[in-house]
């Protein structure tokens, strides 16, 4: 699953949905670090700057949870958004 770089919705709205299905299907698990930026630019084909407007996202949805000098991990599953 990757983004679609002929889909008009955005690339970093794409990414975040990609990786917030992740995180829903088990693939990622609550306090597992994810991938970092440059992994997940390579993997999609983004830019930076769409990676980290798509982590911003799922972090303020709830999905996410930043450490500066660590990383970005999966939230707790009591504060992921319901749907």
């Amino acid at each position: 699953m990757t983004v679609d770089q002929l889909n008009p919705e955005p690339l970093w709205d794409q990414l975040a949905e990609i990786i917030a299905a992740k995180i829903k299907a088990g693939e990622y698990k609550p306090r597992q670090v994810l991938p970092s930026e440059t992994r997940l630019q390579q993997e999609h084909g983004v830019s930076r700057g769409t990676v980290r407007r798509a982590m911003r996202h799922l972090g303020e949805q709830g999905w996410t949870v930043t450490v500066q000098g660590r990383g970005t991990f999966v939230n707790e599953r009591e504060n992921w958004p319901t749907d």
